[in-house]
C-alpha cells in the first residue's frame, strides 16, 4: 500500500509538482520542494495504512478510519448485496486485490465500502466470510418466518464459518440453511466465452464511434486551446482549408482511421472482457473477467429478477448479443450487472434462460398503426428540415440543390430504420414472466419475473388517441426501474396488463367494457 497509493496519487500530483518546477525555474530549490512532495505522498499513505482496520462485529462489518478524527463505518451483513474482488495491473504484481462491498445504496465504491490493499487470500477468505454471514442471517430469518418462532428462540447450527477457519459464537449467527436461499450444488460454469468470440467486441456502436469522437474532441480541443498553447486561430482555419482542398489527403486518412479502429478496438474490448467466465456459487452469479485487471462480481441470484438482451445493429446482423441482469438494490448495474459480453444470440438466450430464467412465449406483434408511426417518426423530420432550409439556400444563392438531395437521401433512408423500429416492437407473457422489446439501432429485450411487477403506467399521447395505441409501462423495483410496451393496441394493453396482475386492473374497468 505504500506503493501503490503514491502512484495513484501521482496524477493529482503532476500539475502542481509541474507549476512548481516551472515557477522555481528549475533550479534546486523547486526540485528539493518537488522531492517534499512526493515524500509527504509517502508519508501521507503510511498513516492513512496504519489508521485503517477492518473487523466483523456481530451482524456487522466495521470500518475505521482515525487519520485526524476518528470515524467508523458500518454495514450491515444483512445489506450486502454482493462482494466484488478486482486486481489491477500493480495490485497483480504486488500480490494484492481491492476488495469492494455493494449494499445496493447507489453511491460509489468507497460510500459503500471498500477495502485496497488485502492480500489475494485474505479478499477470497474475507469474500466467503461476508457472503456466508449475509445468507446465514437471511436463512434464520426465512427459517422463523416459517415456523414462526419467537425473534429470541436460539436457531441450532452454530459454530464454525464457511470453510474458512472462522469461529462464530454460539447463538450470534447460525450456519446457512443452503436449500432455502439457492444452491447446494457444487459451483458450476454457465459459460466460459471463447477468446475468438472476442473478434465481435468491435460491433458495439460504441466501439465504432469512438475514433470519430476522438476526432471531433480533438479538433474541438485545438480551436478552444489553441491560442493558449501558442498556436493562432487563423493558422487552425488555414489548415482546415488546406485540409478541404485537398480533399485526397483527408479522405486517405479517414480510411486509414477505419482501416487501424477495429484491431485497436478489438484490443480495449480484450483487455476488460478477457476470459469471461459466468458461473453459479453458493447462491450467487459470479462473473469473472479482465486480463490486466482481473476482476470478479458476485450477484445474489434470489435478487435477480430477470436479465436485458441488447443488440446493436451490426451485432444484429452478426447474429450476437450482450446480456445484462436486472437485480434489486443494484447500485452499478451497468458495470456490476453485465451477464454477458457479446456472444451468439443463441448462446445468450440459452446462457441467460439457465442462469436466470428463461421466457417461454413468441413477442406478440403490435397493430399497423405502431408501424405508420414509427415511419412518420423516421421520415417527417427530414422532409421538414428539408423544407425549411430550401427557401434561405435559394434566396442567398447556396446549394440549395445539396441541401435538398441530402434530405431527401436521409428521408428515404428513413424507412427501412421506420420499419425495422416496427419490427422490433413486441410483448409476451408465459404464465411466470413478461417480456418486452423496442429499438433499431440498439434493441433491446427485457425479461422479467411477474413476482417483481410492482405497479403499471398506461398512457397515451394526442397521437396514439389518434391511432388508437398506448404505451404500457410494467414498474419493476429492479433495474431501471421500468420497462415499456411501446405503441400497443389499445385493448391489447389493457389484455396484457390484465392477463399478467388480472386482480390489480379490475377495479378501474366498467362491466361489460371492451
Amino acid at each position: 500500500m505504500l506503493l501503490t497509493d503514491p502512484i495513484r496519487m501521482l496524477p493529482s500530483l503532476f500539475l502542481p509538482l509541474v507549476g512548481v518546477l516551472f515557477l522555481g525555474g528549475f533550479s534546486a530549490g523547486s526540485f528539493a520542494w518537488a522531492a517534499l512532495g512526493v515524500v509527504g505522498s509517502v508519508v501521507y499513505s503510511a498513516v492513512r495504512w496504519a489508521t485503517f482496520t477492518y473487523q466483523v462485529v456481530g451482524d456487522r462489518l466495521e470500518l475505521t478510519r482515525s487519520l485526524v478524527s476518528r470515524s467508523v463505518r458500518t454495514i450491515p451483513l444483512e445489506r450486502i448485496r454482493g462482494v466484488d474482488v478486482s486486481h489491477p495491473p500493480l495490485h497483480r504484481l504486488l500480490g494484492i486485490a481491492v476488495l469492494r462491498i455493494d449494499t445496493g445504496a447507489g453511491g460509489d465504491d468507497k460510500q459503500e465500502g471498500e477495502l485496497d490493499g488485502v492480500t489475494r487470500a485474505e479478499a477470497e477468505r474475507l469474500k466467503a466470510v461476508l457472503l456466508w454471514h449475509a445468507r446465514a442471517r437471511m436463512a434464520r430469518r426465512a427459517a422463523r418466518g416459517a415456523a414462526g418462532a419467537a425473534p429470541g428462540a436460539p436457531v441450532a447450527g452454530a459454530g464454525q464459518g464457511p470453510a474458512t477457519g472462522v469461529p462464530v459464537p454460539d447463538g450470534a449467527v447460525p450456519a446457512p440453511v443452503r436449500h432455502e436461499i439457492g444452491e447446494a450444488t457444487p459451483e458450476r460454469v454457465f459459460l466460459a466465452v471463447p477468446r475468438r468470440w472476442l473478434a465481435y467486441g468491435p460491433l458495439s456502436g460504441a466501439y465504432l464511434l469512438s475514433p470519430f469522437a476522438l476526432l471531433a474532441a480533438g479538433v474541438g480541443a485545438a480551436f478552444q486551446w489553441g491560442e493558449q498553447l501558442g498556436v493562432e486561430r487563423r493558422a487552425l482555419w488555414s489548415a482546415a482549408e488546406w485540409l478541404w482542398q485537398h480533399w485526397g489527403v483527408l479522405v486517405a486518412a479517414l480510411v486509414l482511421l477505419l482501416l487501424i479502429t477495429p484491431p485497436v478496438d478489438m484490443a480495449v474490448y480484450a483487455l476488460f472482457n478477457w476470459d469471461f467466465t459466468l458461473k453459479a456459487r453458493e447462491g450467487y452469479l459470479v462473473a469473472e473477467r479482465g486480463l490486466l485487471t482481473r476482476r470478479s462480481v458476485s450477484l445474489e441470484r434470489r435478487r435477480v429478477r430477470g436479465f436485458e438482451l441488447v443488440e446493436s445493429l451490426l451485432e444484429r446482423q452478426a447474429g450476437m448479443a450482450r446480456a445484462w441482469a436486472i437485480v434489486t438494490g443494484l447500485g452499478d448495474s451497468q458495470t456490476r450487472g453485465q451477464l454477458l459480453p457479446v456472444v451468439p444470440r443463441k448462446v445468450a438466450l440459452e446462457v441467460t434462460g439457465e442462469a436466470v430464467g428463461p421466457i417461454r412465449a413468441d413477442l406478440r406483434a403490435h397493430p399497423p398503426a405502431a408501424r405508420r408511426r414509427r415511419l412518420f417518426r423516421a421520415v417527417f423530420p427530414w422532409l421538414a428540415a428539408t423544407a425549411c432550409a430550401l427557401p434561405p439556400a435559394v434566396i442567398w444563392s447556396g446549394p440549395w440543390w445539396g441541401a435538398v438531395a441530402a434530405g431527401l437521401l436521409l428521408a428515404l433512408l428513413g424507412v427501412p430504420l421506420g420499419l425495422d423500429r416496427y419490427r422490433s416492437l413486441g410483448h409476451a407473457y408465459d404464465g411466470s414472466r413478461l417480456a418486452v422489446r423496442s429499438g433499431s439501432l440498439r434493441r433491446s429485450q427485457a425479461v422479467v419475473e411477474r413476482r417483481a411487477v410492482v405497479g403499471w403506467t398506461l398512457s397515451q399521447t394526442w397521437f396514439q388517441r389518434r391511432a388508437g395505441l398506448l404505451s404500457v409501462v410494467a414498474g419493476v423495483g429492479a433495474g431501471t426501474g421500468g420497462y415499456t410496451a411501446l405503441d400497443v393496441g389499445e385493448a391489447e394493453g389493457v389484455a396484457f396488463v390484465s392477463e399478467v396482475t388480472p386482480d390489480w386492473l379490475a377495479p378501474f374497468v366498467a362491466p361489460g367494457a371492451d
